[in-house]
């Protein structure tokens, strides 16, 4: 076997496994997968969105975290002049959450960027290679899957506020369903321009007058400083031990790694099992951590050495009661790459003639809790995606993300609890029900233990049951590595019609 890739998407999937099959590592097959995704999973992707990825190689020092997530505009001294529009998405029939868009929600892409900085750093393909299998999705169509027909579903009244949007997705006014065949001709175009020229285009050139110009005249802030100024960054993660490994993730400024071990953290003090009542207890305190002092400390330098500190993490018994893709590769060189990619759940707007569908960052209120529009320009905006590895004795045993808003984290740490503490091998642990808790109320998927639900109930907090598994708790994609056998294997997560593929 060359390797493993898992993605929300069979055929992005695919596009990175055929990357190996052609002699290309982990790092060439996440960039071939996340272009993919552009194409077969555009409503959460694509050269308008931001991401981070996490790369292990073999032989470096320690892995490295390259951080392309949107930086917030304004930089070109422009205000806002139109205002953040509210749309309630509905995940089902009881559960709502509602996203600001509009061309104010719009912040400075990375995406470009950050594949390149990748590739450039730790890749072995020309990039006009690893573009050819996204253009002819693009280009030629694909089949819209079950997931993906539930993603053009719940985000239609995005999707049907701005005609780019609404024309993309509801061709003839009539919306994408399962089995149609979807095509981004446009998309296809930017695809090939990125292979033979990279992210120039999209920063300096042709393509980023077009996507200034257009916010510009709809009433968002991004503007030519912002975009020729921005830049891939690479960081180094944050350690957290757990259960005898080390895992590593996302650093500040992002939000969602520091938060992932600090859950940990609280979970190794709360004794040798993490089952219901632990999880409620240790999430309950991450949130209860995310307030305006922690939030305005993201971008102070040692922040996390202060909020993971183990002697100031103290949880007393008593309170035991109280749209983004990810993509994750490993080969059998001992490569790894562990990307999240995300839109949010997307601005609605599609700029003419570019094929980038820019991001709603600037309105995603968890994302924003000092309030909107109050990150200086040129910042990242915190994020909660986590590109996350599990190391055992300094190798890679695990890699895996999630999408998810803010179930990323209570995503990411059931995963790591199901295949470390539990012994789970990857796909079972992705699979295995899970639960968040958060303003007050617990969230739980059918098969997490009864007793452990009416406990909490006997204690006060309300539990909210659903019938079924449901894209609400996250996506996680995730490889792992046997440390005896060196066995790679994958997991997809049936919640987002996740997919392995092997080379």
């Amino acid at each position: 076997m060359r390797g493993v890739v898992a993605a929300g998407h069979p055929l992005a999937a695919e596009a990175g496994a055929g990357v190996l099959r052609e002699g290309g590592n982990a790092v060439d097959a996440a960039a071939a997968a996340v272009l993919a995704s552009f194409a077969v999973e555009s409503p959460l992707t694509g050269f308008g969105a931001g991401g981070y990825m996490m790369v292990a190689v073999p032989g470096a020092a320690s892995p490295t975290l390259i951080d392309f997530f949107v930086a917030a505009p304004g930089l070109d001294g422009t205000s806002r002049h139109t205002e953040l529009v509210p749309v309630p998405v509905r995940f089902d029939a009881a559960t709502e959450q509602t996203f600001y868009v509009g061309p104010a929600s719009c912040g400075v892409p990375g995406t470009a960027a950050g594949l390149v900085r990748a590739l450039d750093a730790f890749g072995s393909m020309p990039l006009a290679e690893l573009v050819r299998p996204a253009v002819t999705l693009a280009r030629e169509g694909a089949p819209v899957n079950a997931q993906q027909a539930y993603i053009l579903d719940i985000l239609a009244p995005i999707h049907d506020r701005l005609g780019g949007t609404r024309e993309l997705y509801a061709p003839g006014g009539a919306q994408l369903r399962e089995g149609d065949v979807f095509r981004f001709g446009e998309l296809a175009e930017a695809l090939e321009r990125f292979g033979a020229e990279g992210a120039e285009p999209f920063y300096r050139g042709e393509v980023a007058a077009a996507i200034s110009e257009f916010v510009f005249a709809n009433g968002g802030t991004i503007g030519p400083r912002d975009l020729a100024t921005y830049e891939a960054l690479e960081r180094r993660p944050i350690a957290a031990p757990f259960r005898g490994v080390e895992v590593l993730t996302n650093p500040p400024p992002s939000s969602g790694g520091i938060l992932i071990a600090y859950c940990l953290g609280l979970l190794e003090r709360l004794g040798p099992r993490s089952g219901a009542e632990q999880l409620v207890a240790a999430m309950g305190a991450a949130n209860d951590l995310r307030d305006l002092e922690f939030a305005e400390s993201l971008y102070e330098e040692g922040v996390e050495a202060g909020v993971l500190d183990p002697g100031g993490l103290d949880l007393a018994a008593g309170d035991l009661l109280g749209s983004t893709t990810h993509i994750s590769a490993i080969d059998v060189d001992g490569n790894c790459a562990s990307v999240t990619c995300s839109n949010g759940s997307g601005s609605g707007v599609l700029v003419p003639g570019t094929g980038v569908i820019l991001n709603n960052m600037l309105g995603e209120e968890d994302l924003n809790p000092l309030g909107f529009h109050r990150i200086a320009p040129g910042r990242r905006v915190p994020s909660m995606m986590a590109p996350t590895l599990v190391l055992r004795e300094g190798e890679v045993e695990l890699a895996l993300g999630s999408a998810g808003s803010n179930r990323i984290r209570s995503a990411i740490v059931q995963t790591i609890v199901r295949a470390v503490e539990q012994g789970l091998d990857v796909e079972r642990a992705i699979a295995a029900p899970r639960l968040h808790f958060e303003e007050g109320v617990v969230q739980a998927e059918p098969g997490i233990d009864r007793l452990s639900l009416e406990l909490l109930e006997a204690a006060g907090t309300p539990v909210a049951r659903w019938p079924q598994i449901n894209l609400f708790f996250g996506g996680v994609q995730a490889v792992a590595r046997d440390p005896r056998t060196g066995a790679l294997s994958g997991g997809g997560d049936p919640r987002r019609g996740g997919a392995v593929a092997t080379a």
